[in-house]
């Protein structure tokens, strides 16, 4: 009789490791990169099986600790020649597939900014469960194996065949890749079934482990991390959302993620709620009805249950090599998320890389700049990478695999140039260094009817104030995070407050508007007291009448804005995609003259002057 290959894989694991019988076959390095040797590219000998480790938490409430699912992929040599390999691991909730993406069991985007949400009604318990499932993924396989890496994944708790509940960033997807790196390093235990006692132990690896991913995918490597978990040596997060509050909310104002209109945490867990029908009352009861407890999508404020999803709280844990990589048109998991950790990792001396594209979600770097970190700091190798140049960016039309290299994000050379709004911005007032008093006021009647992009393309409109330089004599390289301040006042206790940047002429083209958009932000005016409003945990209703100061940072960018386009500010209030959807007819007045913009400019004020020629005098 003829065993399968996998069960053959599944005998290997109680077994002790083989005594070599011969030369180990040896890594290859070149350039500072792994190569492939044709012994571990072999994919007919590689060795795959599965095993659950147990974990240090209990979230199923069966009295006894949950236990995650993994696979593996190694080379046949972990075997026959006893050689022990470093580790590519991915996590993920969604390996065993999501909930349908039906809009009507989001959230009612018609709520009254400050007011009472809609109820919304969940999703059902609609994600066929998965009885088996030892091939998790073959994601990373093919690069790495033939490169002399185990690969391995693991479902996230409370999806597929691992046990517990999804919490949605809580401490039980930072702990669950933790026990797996353990399991690697001899140090949790590991069990050829979901409740037998029969163990397998990682023989095979050495212990270092680098993680990577995109999105969710990309967010537990941070979490990961931030448990400081020993082996964890490198990652590679590709757009990951390191702040639920920042990816629901936006300086205190309800926000949903671009794309996905009515999004909330509360619905990214029915999403994601794959695990086994037994716990589902239980997990509804002791997590999703606390995230519908907490989440409050009233006041839209920073509070304990977002802090605890925040992993710039949790940042000195970190000490794995990080290379980041990010869209910067990416209006789901926005920009911010991967800045502000790496500023942090830089702050606390961690090793750090940022590779930065011009499209939206997803992207990773370049092969050879993964396989240099990977090489680097999993294998172990002195390749120099820690002196490559910090960033790398790929510049307007280049394709993803070119990034151009610079020292460093933002750009060393970026100095603020401040800008004034002044004029008529219902046509397209001016926009200048020249400050000054009886600049007057623009007012904008609040209509989420109107989209973004409509409103940046039409001539003339009063649910919108746009204002905009001469047009650029020369390129102008914006990098980094431009700050708007505005001094505003509503006719209502409460009003979205919207503004982006723009590249004029607007190009109605589809395929265009990433040119056009340069970066975004909102914020609630409620929050203008507040000492953090990336943050605040307090607000207070709006008086009518009665004129509020907000300073905000938009979206980080890297961009080179060319010469013969104009730079534009766009405010006005209810974002059609991105804001809830109050009634409308609420009007906001701007106070020009307390009304600026500080771009991040390479060269500084100077260029900017110098590209707006007479005009930006």
């Amino acid at each position: 009789m003829t065993i399968p290959r996998t069960a053959l894989a599944l005998l290997v694991l109680t077994t002790l490791p083989p005594t070599a019988t011969a030369a180990q076959t040896a890594h290859v390095i070149e350039d500072g990169q792994a190569q492939v040797v044709p012994e571990f590219a072999d994919s007919t000998t590689w060795i795959r099986h599965e095993l659950w480790v147990e974990t240090e938490f209990d979230t199923d409430g069966d009295g006894k600790p949950d236990r995650v699912h993994v696979d593996v992929a190694r080379p046949a040599q972990t075997d026959s020649e006893g050689l022990k390999v470093p580790v590519v691991y991915e996590t993920s909730p969604y390996y065993s597939g999501v909930a349908g993406l039906d809009f009507d069991h989001f959230w009612d985007l018609r709520q009254e900014v400050g007011g009472e949400p809609i109820a919304r009604d969940p999703f059902p318990a609609d994600i066929p469960h998965r009885a088996t499932q030892p091939v998790i993924s073959n994601s990373h396989v093919r690069t790495w194996v033939p490169r002399g890496f185990a690969v391995i994944h693991s479902q996230s708790p409370g999806t597929g065949q691992s046990q517990g509940c999804p919490t949605v960033g809580g401490a039980n997807e930072s702990l669950a890749p933790k026990a797996v790196i353990d399991w690697l390093n001899g140090r949790a235990r590991g069990f050829t079934s979901i409740d037998g006692d029969e163990e397998v132990e990682a023989y095979w690896a050495t212990g270092r482990v680098g993680m990577t991913g995109t999105s969710y995918n990309g967010t537990l490597p941070l979490a990961a991390a931030t448990t400081g978990v020993e082996g964890l040596e490198a990652i590679i997060p590709v757009a990951p959302n390191t702040s639920y509050y920042h990816y629901y909310r936006s300086n205190g104002l309800v926000r949903s993620p671009g794309g996905y209109p009515g999004e909330d945490i509360d619905v990214l867990f029915d999403f994601i709620f794959s695990s086994f029908p037994h716990v589902r009352d239980h997990c509804l009861a002791s997590v999703r009805d606390e995230l519908n407890a907490k989440l409050d999508r009233v006041t839209g404020d920073y509070n304990d249950f977002w802090a605890e999803r925040d992993y710039l709280n949790h940042i000195g844990g970190v000490r794995a090599a990080t290379l980041m990589a990010h869209g910067f048109n990416d209006w789901n998991v926005m920009p911010e998320h991967s800045h502000r950790i790496t500023e942090a990792l830089k702050e606390r001396g961690v090793p750090v890389q940022i590779y930065y594209h011009q499209a939206g979600h997803g992207g990773y770097p370049p092969l050879e700049r993964m396989n240099r970190w990977f090489t680097r700091y999993v294998m172990g190798v002195e390749n120099g990478v820690e002196d490559d140049p910090g960033a790398w960016i790929v510049r307007e039309g280049d394709e993803p695999n070119d990034p151009t290299a610079y020292a460093a994000y933002p750009h060393p050379e970026a100095e603020g140039a401040r800008l004034h709004p002044a004029g008529d911005g219902h046509w397209t007032g001016t926009l200048s260094p020249a400050g000054g008093p009886d600049r007057g006021t623009g007012t904008v009647v609040d209509n989420f009817a109107f989209s973004g992009n409509q409103l940046a393309a039409v001539e003339w409109s009063t649910h919108r104030l746009l204002y905009a330089t001469p047009e650029l004599s020369e390129d102008v390289h914006l990098s980094g995070v431009a700050t708007v301040r505005i001094r505003v006042a509503a006719d209502a206790a409460a009003a979205n407050l919207s503004v982006w940047l723009v590249s004029l002429p607007w190009a109605a083209e589809p395929e265009h508007i990433n040119e056009n958009i340069i970066t975004k932000g909102w914020a609630d005016p409620t929050n203008a007291g507040d000492d953090d409003i990336a943050a605040p945990r307090t607000g207070t209703p709006l008086t009518p009448g009665e004129f509020v100061e907000l300073e905000f940072a938009l979206q980080p960018d890297d961009q080179v804005i060319p010469a013969g386009a104009r730079i534009g500010l766009m405010i006005f209030s209810s974002d059609r995609l991105f804001t809830v959807h109050p009634d409308p007819g609420t009007t906001l007045t701007v106070d020009l003259e307390g009304t600026s913009v500080v771009l991040p400019v390479v060269g500084g004020a100077e260029v900017l002057v110098r590209a707006m020629g007479a005009g930006g005098s």
